[in-house]
C-alpha cells in the first residue's frame, strides 16, 4: 500500500469525477483539479467567496461550486477554461444545489425552502418547482437519469411529485400517508420509491413509478423509529436501521420483512468472528534510537501499533449510555451500507460506536464484528469488490474483507486524523480526508491484500 503526498484542504471538500480522470479539492475560495494518475493541476479556479459545497456533473465536463452565506453558485467546465457561469439567487437566498442528471441543469433551493429553481446552462432559461419539503433527503433522481422525486409540503400535508427530467414536465403527484415525511430514495432499478416518515412514527411506504402505494410496513409503534435506510444494489432488499438497534430487511417480492438483525452489547456466537483493534507500544532498543533529519516536522518520538486479533467469546463490546432526555439520542442504527455485490451489510449501532457489524446477506446471519479502539466516523464500500474501508479520526486506515482485515498506519509529519474517504470508481485507490489536508491511498492487488489480511490476523 502507498501513499502520495499530502495537500492542502478545507471543509472537507474533496471528489472524484464520475469518469474516474479527475480529482477536485477545496482549498478557502479556490478550486484545485488534478489528473488522478500524475496527481498534476490541470486547473485552478478562484471563486468569488468561501467555497462551500462542491458537485461533478455526471460527464465529468463541469463542476458546480457552491457559497451558501452568498447565495452564489459559480460553474466551471474543464474542457473551456475560460468559460465560467455565474448563478446568484440574490435575496431569495440558497441552502442547497445540485446538477441534474444530465449535467446541463443546476437545481438550487431557497432559503427556507420557498422553491427550487432550475436553471439551465443550454438555453439559460429558468423554471420554479414551489413547496418543497425541507427534509434530510427531499430529492433523489433514477439511476437512469430520467426520472426526479421531489418531497412538498402544503397545507400541511406531504406529497410527492415525479417530474421528468428531460423537460421538468410533471408526471405524477400524489399525497403521502406521512406525518411528517423525513426521506424518500428510488430503488437502483428506478421502479420504486421508499419514503419514510419521522423518528417519532415507525412507517415506510413503497410507491410504483405512477404513484400507487405498493405497501406500507411499520414494525413497532409508540417509541422513535426509523434512522436510517439503504437499497441493496440489486434492488431486491431494502434496510430499514431503527432506533430500538435493529435492522429489518424487507424483500421486493412481498415488501415483508424477512429478517431482522440485533446489536447486542455481548457476543456469544463462536461461529462470529470478533475482531479487537488492539494497540501496543514499540520495544524501545538502543539500535531504535536515532535522531530525525534536521528540518523534519514535529512527530511524536515513537508511534503506537495497531492490529487486529481475533477474540474469545464471549465478547463484551463497549457501550454508550445515551442522554435519552435530549434530542438526537446516540441510539440505533444510524450507518448501513450494501456492498456493490449485494452479498454484505455493513452497519453501526450508535450506543456501541466502536464496532462495525458485517452482516452475510445470502445466509442472513452476522459474519463478523470489528471493534476499534475509537468510535467509527465513517465506513465505505470498495465500489468494484466487497471490501470495507473504515476511519474513526485517528490517523490509521483499516480495511474488511471476507478475507480478514488490516490496520494501517497514515504516514506523515504528525498525526494525519482520517476523518473522511472516498473511494476510487476502480477501488484500486481512495482519498483520505483529514481536517486541513487530503492524500491519497493506493492499493495493493487483490491477492497480496488478501494476503497481508491472512497475516494480519485475517481468516479464510
Amino acid at each position: 500500500m502507498n501513499f502520495s503526498e499530502v495537500f492542502k484542504l478545507s471543509s472537507l471538500l474533496c471528489k472524484f469525477s464520475p469518469d474516474g480522470k479527475y480529482l477536485a479539492s477545496c482549498v478557502q475560495y479556490r478550486l484545485v483539479v488534478r489528473d488522478v494518475n500524475t496527481l498534476q493541476i490541470l486547473q485552478l479556479y478562484t471563486c468569488l467567496d468561501q467555497i462551500q459545497h462542491i458537485e461533478w456533473s455526471a460527464d465529468s465536463l463541469f463542476i458546480l461550486c457552491a457559497m451558501y452565506k452568498r447565495g452564489l453558485v459559480q460553474v466551471w467546465s474543464l474542457e473551456q477554461p475560460e468559460w465560467h457561469c455565474k448563478i446568484d439567487e440574490g435575496s431569495a437566498g440558497l441552502v442547497a444545489s445540485c446538477w441534474s442528471p444530465d449535467g446541463r441543469h443546476i437545481l438550487n433551493t431557497t432559503e427556507f425552502h420557498l422553491r427550487i429553481t432550475v436553471w439551465s446552462l443550454c438555453t439559460k432559461s429558468v423554471s420554479y418547482i414551489k413547496y418543497p419539503k425541507a427534509c434530510l433527503q427531499g430529492i433523489t433522481f433514477t439511476r437512469d437519469g430520467r426520472y426526479m422525486a421531489l418531497a412538498e409540503r402544503r397545507d400541511c400535508k406531504d406529497y410527492v411529485s415525479i417530474f421528468v427530467c428531460s423537460d421538468w414536465q410533471l408526471l405524477r403527484h400524489f399525497d403521502t400517508d406521512t406525518q411528517d415525511l423525513t426521506g424518500i430514495e428510488w430503488a437502483p432499478n428506478g421502479c420504486v420509491l421508499a419514503v419514510w416518515d419521522t423518528c417519532l412514527e415507525y412507517k415506510i411506504l413503497l410507491y410504483s413509478l405512477d404513484g400507487r402505494l405498493l405497501s406500507a410496513y411499520s414494525a413497532y409503534e409508540w417509541s422513535l423509529g426509523i434512522k436510517s435506510v439503504a437499497w441493496s444494489p440489486s434492488s431486491q432488499f431494502l434496510a430499514v436501521g431503527s432506533y430500538d438497534g435493529k435492522v429489518r430487511i424487507l424483500n421486493h417480492v412481498t415488501w415483508k420483512m424477512i429478517t431482522e438483525f440485533g446489536h447486542p452489547a455481548t457476543i456469544n456466537n463462536p461461529k462470529i468472528v470478533v475482531y479487537k483493534e488492539a494497540e501496543k507500544s514499540p520495544q524501545l532498543g538502543l539500535g531504535c534510537l536515532s535522531f530525525p533529519p534536521p528540518g523534519a516536522g514535529a512527530g511524536p518520538l515513537l508511534s503506537s501499533e495497531s492490529k487486529y486479533e481475533i477474540a474469545s467469546v464471549p465478547v463484551s463490546l463497549q457501550t454508550l449510555k445515551p442522554v435519552t432526555d435530549r434530542a438526537n439520542p446516540k441510539i440505533g442504527i444510524g450507518m448501513l451500507a450494501f456492498s456493490p455485490d449485494s452479498y454484505f451489510l455493513a452497519t453501526r449501532n450508535d450506543n456501541i460506536p466502536n464496532a462495525v457489524w458485517v452482516w452475510d446477506i445470502q445466509k442472513l446471519r452476522l459474519f463478523a464484528v470489528l471493534e476499534q479502539l475509537s468510535p467509527v466516523r465513517t465506513f465505505q464500500w470498495d465500489p468494484q469488490q466487497p471490501r470495507l474501508a473504515i476511519c474513526t479520526g485517528g490517523s490509521r486506515l483499516y480495511l474488511w474483507s471476507p478475507a480478514g482485515c488490516m490496520s494501517v498506519q497514515v504516514p506523515g509529519e504528525g498525526d494525519f486524523a482520517v476523518l473522511s474517504l472516498c473511494w476510487h470508481l476502480s477501488g484500486d485507490s481512495m482519498a483520505l480526508l483529514s481536517k486541513d489536508h487530503v492524500c491519497l491511498c493506493f492499493l495493493e492487488t487483490e491477492a497480496s491484500v488478501s494476503t497481508a489480511c491472512r497475516q494480519l490476523g485475517g481468516h479464510t
